[in-house]
């Protein structure tokens, strides 16, 4: 199949958006074959079935490379409860928080959390989305850890669309336990049988004052080392507990949230390649008003994903576009970066190496656009533009 005349922003690294106009792809067995000016396609690639993209644009497949979108129940009451001037404790002895969510989790069957969680996941196909990363941790306890991981694998069978798997166990400390005993007693067997079930492709964490200490996350990820799986984190979110450069150190994928990272942190994250993936909307839902430091990662080289966070307390969205314009308007990230941080970044935030570019040998994963230039997918607010996807070459 050819797709011509078309607009394509590469996102290849070359300056702006790697944008081609009057530009050509050529799909061939779900990869791509070939891109680049209509002008310059090759003979040999002229023949056959062609279709004709009116000038529209041409990006990467959308990667969403930070969700929880797997999770029994919802916090609307609790959401209006704040709305209403309840305090966090208060909401907590009502039985809010992430206890809600658990217990909803640890109640729901394996079909129930599919069944729940893909209106989520469609709202996201209908967006362009073609990779979409599901962690675990809402259930702290391993029948409900490895269920949730079953959920997320079964949506990649039921819908076109892949999914990257991350176990989250320590996540938050559950109730009647202390950490240092949940780890070792909960945690790690989950870990380590989910691992043996082939649930697992990468390792997170939650390394903050209400959730786990660096040296408790270590435990986690010392294991994950063993087990041959790469790690992630969510670092620096409400305060700086050393949580980055503990993810820089074991080479992670990425470290997530980062509202209070510093200069060394980036240093550290640059040294190690490790993305930093930006999440707008628990900033956004939980009204912080300490940003992420996106200078000082631009000034050490740190590549910046974006992701949608989506969780039923502090970022409820299934929307990557909004994400994008949050990461603009907030933080004032360049829309250019904006569409990096959900196309090659966001791959690279996961280990993937074939997708979030437009190029020969990729993953044939397309968003097609109506739209004139790349900008207006971080500009536009609840509008979403989506022509066509294409997702391992099929349209």
């Amino acid at each position: 199949m050819l797709l011509k005349n078309a607009s394509i922003a590469t996102m290849d690294g070359s300056a702006p958006y790697g944008l081609i106009r009057d530009g050509a792809v050529v799909l061939q067995g779900g990869q791509i074959g070939w891109a680049g000016p209509l002008e310059t396609l090759p003979q040999d690639l002229q023949d056959g079935e062609s279709l004709d993209l009116g000038g529209r644009l041409v990006t990467p497949g959308l990667i969403d490379c930070h969700t929880h979108v797997v999770h029994g129940g919802n916090r609307a009451r609790e959401f209006e409860m704040r709305l209403q001037g309840a305090s966090y404790a208060e909401i907590a002895r009502a039985g809010g928080g992430i206890v809600s969510t658990v217990a909803q989790t640890r109640a729901a069957t394996e079909d129930a959390l599919i069944s729940t969680a893909l209106p989520r996941v469609d709202a996201l196909i209908a967006e362009g989305v073609t990779t979409l990363e599901i962690k675990s941790g809402y259930g702290l306890d391993i029948e409900t850890e490895l269920r949730m991981l079953r959920a997320a694998r079964a949506i990649a069978r039921l819908r076109p669309i892949h999914v990257q798997t991350s176990y989250l166990g320590a996540h938050a400390v559950p109730a009647g336990m202390d950490a240092d005993s949940y780890i070792a007693d909960i945690c790690l067997p989950a870990l380590r049988a989910a691992h043996a079930e082939g649930l697992v492709d990468a390792v997170d964490g939650f390394c903050e004052g209400i959730a786990f200490s660096p040296a408790q996350i270590r435990r986690v990820f010392a294991q994950a080392r063993s087990l041959g799986l790469p790690v992630k984190l969510h670092a620096e979110q409400l305060s700086n507990l050393g949580g980055a450069r503990l993810a820089a150190e074991f080479g992670a994928l990425s470290a997530d949230h980062l509202e209070y990272a510093g200069d060394d942190d980036a240093a550290a994250m640059a040294a190690a390649g490790t993305v930093a993936v930006i999440l707008p909307g628990a900033f956004y839902t939980l009204r912080e008003t300490q940003a992420p430091p996106i200078d000082a990662f631009r000034r050490h080289g740190v590549p910046m994903a974006l992701a949608t966070d989506c969780n039923p307390g502090s970022s409820p969205m299934t929307s990557l576009l909004l994400a994008m314009n949050m990461g603009a308007t907030l933080f004032r990230m360049t829309p250019e970066e904006c569409l990096a941080g959900i196309t090659r970044n966001a791959a690279r935030a996961l280990g993937l190496r074939d997708r979030g570019i437009i190029m020969a040998g990729a993953r044939a994963d397309l968003a097609i656009w109506d739209v004139e230039h790349p900008s207006e997918l971080a500009y536009r607010i609840g509008f979403n533009p989506l022509w066509k996807r294409v997702f391992g070459g099929k349209l």
